[in-house]
Protein backbone atom coordinates (compact mmCIF):
# COMPACT_ATOMS: atom_id res chain seq x y z
CA UNK A 1 0.00 0.00 0.00
CA UNK A 2 1.45 3.30 -1.08
CA UNK A 3 1.47 6.20 1.83
CA UNK A 4 2.63 10.26 1.83
CA UNK A 5 4.66 11.49 4.53
CA UNK A 6 2.52 14.20 5.89
CA UNK A 7 3.03 17.64 8.31
CA UNK A 8 -0.32 18.69 9.43
CA UNK A 9 -0.57 22.10 10.35
CA UNK A 10 -3.97 23.16 12.37
CA UNK A 11 -5.34 26.75 12.56
CA UNK A 12 -4.55 26.33 16.27
CA UNK A 13 -0.98 26.55 15.76
CA UNK A 14 -0.49 22.85 16.45
CA UNK A 15 0.90 20.32 13.76
CA UNK A 16 1.57 16.33 13.94
CA UNK A 17 3.87 14.44 11.76
CA UNK A 18 3.22 10.59 10.15
CA UNK A 19 2.07 8.99 6.99
CA UNK A 20 -1.67 9.05 5.09
CA UNK A 21 -3.47 6.95 2.93
CA UNK A 22 -6.51 7.80 2.40
CA UNK A 23 -5.84 11.59 1.82
CA UNK A 24 -8.40 13.58 -0.89
CA UNK A 25 -9.33 16.82 -1.05
CA UNK A 26 -12.85 15.50 -2.09
CA UNK A 27 -13.49 14.04 1.62
CA UNK A 28 -13.65 15.68 4.72
CA UNK A 29 -11.66 13.54 6.76
CA UNK A 30 -8.28 11.91 6.10
CA UNK A 31 -6.44 9.39 8.55
CA UNK A 32 -2.70 10.05 9.85
CA UNK A 33 -0.95 7.40 11.48
CA UNK A 34 1.34 8.90 13.75
CA UNK A 35 5.11 8.31 13.33
CA UNK A 36 6.38 7.37 16.92
CA UNK A 37 6.98 10.27 19.51
CA UNK A 38 5.57 13.17 16.65
CA UNK A 39 2.72 14.00 18.48
CA UNK A 40 3.30 17.83 18.97
CA UNK A 41 0.98 20.02 20.78
CA UNK A 42 -1.64 17.75 20.58
CA UNK A 43 -3.14 16.80 24.36
CA UNK A 44 -3.65 12.85 23.72
CA UNK A 45 -2.08 10.20 24.77
CA UNK A 46 -0.47 6.81 23.27
CA UNK A 47 -2.66 7.30 20.07
CA UNK A 48 -1.52 5.92 16.89
CA UNK A 49 -3.94 6.46 13.84
CA UNK A 50 -5.78 9.86 14.20
CA UNK A 51 -8.98 10.71 12.10
CA UNK A 52 -8.09 14.67 10.73
CA UNK A 53 -11.02 16.96 10.36
CA UNK A 54 -10.05 18.93 7.30
CA UNK A 55 -11.94 21.86 8.74
CA UNK A 56 -9.55 22.03 11.59
CA UNK A 57 -6.84 22.37 9.44
CA UNK A 58 -4.36 25.43 7.37
CA UNK A 59 -2.88 23.21 5.31
CA UNK A 60 -1.36 19.16 4.95
CA UNK A 61 2.73 19.35 3.54
CA UNK A 62 3.52 16.52 1.94
CA UNK A 63 7.21 16.08 2.59
CA UNK A 64 10.17 14.30 1.18
CA UNK A 65 11.49 13.43 4.96
CA UNK A 66 10.47 14.25 8.59
CA UNK A 67 13.43 15.72 9.15
CA UNK A 68 13.49 18.04 7.21
CA UNK A 69 16.88 20.93 6.96
CA UNK A 70 16.00 23.89 9.71
CA UNK A 71 18.84 25.75 8.32
CA UNK A 72 17.25 26.03 4.65
CA UNK A 73 16.11 29.01 3.73
CA UNK A 74 13.00 29.35 1.28
CA UNK A 75 14.26 31.14 -2.12
CA UNK A 76 10.52 30.63 -4.48
CA UNK A 77 12.67 31.58 -7.43
CA UNK A 78 12.77 27.81 -9.10
CA UNK A 79 10.15 27.87 -12.00
CA UNK A 80 8.39 24.71 -12.46
CA UNK A 81 7.02 24.39 -16.32
CA UNK A 82 3.06 22.63 -16.68
CA UNK A 83 2.51 22.91 -13.01
CA UNK A 84 -0.58 26.51 -13.50
CA UNK A 85 0.05 29.60 -12.17
CA UNK A 86 2.22 31.02 -10.09
CA UNK A 87 0.20 31.81 -6.34
CA UNK A 88 1.63 33.84 -3.04
CA UNK A 89 -0.12 32.16 -0.26
CA UNK A 90 -0.42 34.68 3.21
CA UNK A 91 -2.06 32.36 5.92
CA UNK A 92 -3.74 33.75 8.55
CA UNK A 93 -0.72 33.47 10.97
CA UNK A 94 1.09 35.37 8.74
CA UNK A 95 3.29 32.41 7.27
CA UNK A 96 3.47 32.79 3.21
CA UNK A 97 4.44 30.21 0.35
CA UNK A 98 5.00 30.96 -3.22
CA UNK A 99 4.45 28.08 -5.32
CA UNK A 100 2.07 26.86 -8.54
CA UNK A 101 -1.20 25.87 -8.26
CA UNK A 102 -2.46 23.75 -11.08
CA UNK A 103 -5.94 24.00 -9.94
CA UNK A 104 -6.63 27.25 -7.88
CA UNK A 105 -9.91 28.23 -7.94
CA UNK A 106 -11.61 30.97 -5.52
CA UNK A 107 -14.31 29.37 -5.13
CA UNK A 108 -12.72 25.50 -4.08
CA UNK A 109 -12.59 24.42 -0.47
CA UNK A 110 -8.69 23.96 -0.81
CA UNK A 111 -6.11 23.39 -3.50
CA UNK A 112 -2.40 21.60 -3.76
CA UNK A 113 0.23 24.11 -4.96
CA UNK A 114 3.95 22.97 -5.32
CA UNK A 115 6.61 25.11 -3.84
CA UNK A 116 8.81 27.66 -6.44
CA UNK A 117 11.59 26.22 -4.35
CA UNK A 118 12.64 22.73 -5.08
CA UNK A 119 15.18 22.62 -2.56
CA UNK A 120 12.36 22.71 -0.39
CA UNK A 121 11.34 19.77 2.24
CA UNK A 122 7.64 20.22 0.87
CA UNK A 123 6.59 18.20 -2.32
CA UNK A 124 3.52 20.03 -2.75
CA UNK A 125 0.93 21.35 -0.11
CA UNK A 126 -2.73 22.03 0.11
CA UNK A 127 -4.12 25.08 1.57
CA UNK A 128 -7.43 25.70 2.82
CA UNK A 129 -8.85 28.23 1.64
CA UNK A 130 -10.10 29.58 3.96
CA UNK A 131 -7.50 29.58 7.02
CA UNK A 132 -5.42 32.02 4.17
CA UNK A 133 -5.36 36.17 4.81
CA UNK A 134 -4.55 36.31 1.04
CA UNK A 135 -3.70 34.64 -1.73
CA UNK A 136 -2.10 36.40 -4.86
CA UNK A 137 -2.04 35.36 -8.50
CA UNK A 138 1.81 36.51 -9.62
Amino acid sequence: MLFNKIVVKFRSGSLMKGKTFDFSPEKRFFHVELVSGELVKIDMENLKTLEIDMEDLKAAFFVKDFKGNKNHKNTYNDVITGSGKKVEVEFLDAETIIGYALNYSPDRYGFFIIPADLQSNNERVFVIRSATKRITLL
